[in-house]
């Protein structure tokens, strides 16, 4: 009680004007009051402010909710619990709990707008509800901000403007972080992508969004030249559906998506799960063809050329040798092998014990891109016509490319896929795609999306390839907090096709596939590279869990060093990699994981790619030494 009176005393209102929330550990507060006709908040961590006072509201066709607000109510505060299960997420089981009010303010038309708090004890989510639409509305802007302090520092990546890059692909979520830049640092492009990460104070931040129905637009962050306050910005006109709208509209009662704000350590962001705690369960369907898992894939070493039907043998050859659920067939597949043929391969590695993924193009007008097979997904009747055949085939799922943004219909043409995939028990993969936003909980076939600057940039620009090291650090902290991520990771031996010339080592390489989280994981090496590496190593990849039941960060640093632990059954694994040049060493506490023994996967100097030991574990801390830009992974029992 005395930490509320406390926060309340930093806020001048009368007390009818004002609310507030805890955790139910009351580590986090958040004050919500009015102020001038404006309804502001602001979030308290064991006392220490982590946002400013920031406002809230929208603008409709039919009313604003900015200026002129008047107090209604808020509700005391009300105890929510779920439990749920996930198959393709840093933990299985899952329990939510979180304390709720809802404060309802009025405008000059006396139309209402709620605002729905619910607080957990890793952070803060709020959505707006106006529950008296009944005719077309539209929401024509949204101005909850985030107002941080000016000495605060974030990891951001930029949001990519409308119609540029490549064959008009943008935007994608496929730029580069910029890592500690000063907070009210002006984006280079047009705003900020979620999650974004910032540090203000000892306390960690990250801003995200979930639960996206269809019905609203993906949002992103924009912020005045130096100034460190965040605004929730809608997508560029242009990211739209054919035809079809980008501003969210309603013809009956509105509620937003939820708006997150994830607060701690680094290791309370490493190990939430807000980004799904707060999104839609799923339907009651038959999801037990969702099967997580691992795949080989040709085109990230041998690109277009190779879309034949020999060179996709040999891949199914090569994920049945290492026991990987799935192959994926890159573009082009339907003239450079045909689906009599393809059928052929399904059938192919149905006796192997292997799933044919196939790509798609999503694309109509919104970029140039020639990739096919392109347009069969664009209306209902064609996508089932397209999904019956396919799951006629034998296919197991479909990575579909080239989408054109965040507009309220484009984020409608998603959910519209995932439903339709769902009926034909097909996987799917977004790839050139927005943030899933919390999707693989309400449609567990989702298994993976891209939305991030992966390993094939690493193939197109030495740029990239320097940058990986620190660029691998940031991601767990970011993109892949909360949603599956398709980086297509760990090249082990060399990259070939490639201009680049990679800069991480073999075992950096290895750690990804434990660090970084993908329903199914496609691996960026190829058969060859495969053969060069230890039959340790192979062994280990043989044997890598397809899903985890828990996650602990050890330690970790964006842009510098990730520690972190994973479990599956009895066993932890363990990935570290040094995202610097400089060698460094670890004191790790292995003694918590209640383990005998540890077997480690190193970098060596003598020449060989890989060493490989097993230590007993001690109480004391085990030291670890790793080179620069190297890694190291580690499996306890």
């Amino acid at each position: 009680m005395w930490a509320v009176i406390m926060l309340c005393s930093q806020i001048p209102v009368i007390a009818q004007q004002a609310s507030q929330v805890s955790s139910p550990d009351k580590s986090i507060a958040v004050n919500i009051w009015l102020s001038k006709g404006q309804l502001q908040y602001a979030v308290f961590r064991q006392q220490a402010e982590v946002l400013q006072p920031s406002l809230l509201g929208l603008s409709t066709s039919a009313g604003n909710f900015v200026t002129q607000l008047q107090w209604v109510s808020a509700s005391k505060p009300m105890l929510v619990q779920e439990t749920y299960n996930m198959v393709n997420a840093k933990k299985q089981n899952i329990r939510y709990v979180a304390n709720e009010i809802k404060v309802v303010v009025k405008n000059a038309q006396q139309q209402s707008m709620h605002v729905v708090f619910r607080v957990s004890n890793d952070g803060v989510a709020f959505r707006y509800v106006l529950p008296w639409i009944n005719s077309t509305t539209t929401i024509l802007e949204e101005h909850t901000t985030y107002a941080l302090s000016t000495a605060a520092k974030g990891w951001l990546q930029p949001m990519s403007v409308a119609k540029t890059g490549w064959e008009h692909c943008h935007p994608s979520y496929e730029e580069k972080y910029m890592m500690g830049i000063a907070a009210g640092t002006p984006s280079p492009m047009a705003g900020w992508v979620y999650p974004a990460l910032f540090k203000t104070g000892n306390n960690w931040l990250i801003i995200t969004e979930t639960d996206m129905d269809g019905r609203y637009c993906g949002t992103r962050l924009s912020n005045d030249s130096g100034k460190a306050i965040y605004k929730v910005t809608y997508p560029d006109p242009r990211e739209v559906f054919t035809n079809l709208g980008h501003l969210p509209q309603y013809s009956s009662a509105m509620q937003s998506p939820w708006r997150i704000l994830t607060i701690g350590t680094m290791a309370s962001i490493a190990q939430s799960t807000l980004g799904t705690d707060l999104a839609p369960a799923a339907a009651k369907k038959d999801y037990s063809f969702v099967q997580p898992g691992k795949a080989s894939w040709s085109w990230i070493n041998s690109k277009d050329d190779f879309i034949v039907y020999d060179e996709q043998k040999r891949y199914i050859d090569y994920a049945a040798q290492m026991k990987w659920q799935y192959c994926l067939i890159d573009a082009d597949w339907d003239t450079k092998i045909g689906y009599e043929k393809v059928q052929e391969l399904a059938k192919y590695a149905a006796t192997k014990n292997v799933g044919l993924l196939l790509w798609y193009n999503s694309a109509g007008d919104w970029n140039t891109v020639k990739y096919h097979p392109k347009g069969l997904l664009l209306t209902k009747e064609s996508r089932q016509q397209e999904f019956a055949r396919l799951q006629a085939m034998g296919i197991k799922g479909i990575k579909i490319d080239f989408f054109g943004g965040d507009g309220q219909s484009m984020m409608q043409y998603y959910i519209d896929i995932l439903e339709d995939a769902a009926d034909y028990k097909l996987l799917i993969n977004f790839h050139g795609a927005t943030l899933p936003r919390g999707w693989h909980k309400t449609y567990p076939h989702l298994m993976t999306a891209e939305a991030i600057y992966g390993m094939e940039m690493v193939t197109f620009e030495q740029s990239a390839a320097d940058n990986q090291p620190a660029h691998c650090t940031v991601i767990p902290f970011t993109r892949n907090a909360f949603d599956p991520m398709d980086f297509t990771p760990m090249n082990l031996y060399r990259l070939t096709h490639s201009k680049s010339i990679r800069r991480t080592s073999g075992a950096f390489e290895l750690a990804l596939s434990v660090l970084f989280l993908s329903g199914i994981q496609h691996y960026a090496e190829n058969p060859d590279g495969m053969r060069q590496v230890p039959v340790f190593v192979q062994e280990f990849l043989q044997q890598l869990p397809n899903h985890w039941e828990d996650v602990r960060l050890l330690q970790g640093f964006p842009g510098k060093e990730v520690v972190m632990a994973r479990k599956s059954g009895n066993k932890w694994y363990i990935a570290g990699i040094n995202g610097e040049a400089k060698a460094k060493s670890w004191a790790l506490n292995l003694h918590q994981f209640g383990k005998s023994t540890a077997t480690i996967i190193t970098d060596v100097e003598n020449g060989q790619l890989f060493g490989q030991q097993t230590i007993n574990i001690h109480q004391a801390p085990q030291q670890l030494s790793v080179k620069g830009y190297g890694g190291f992974v580690m499996v306890l029992e």
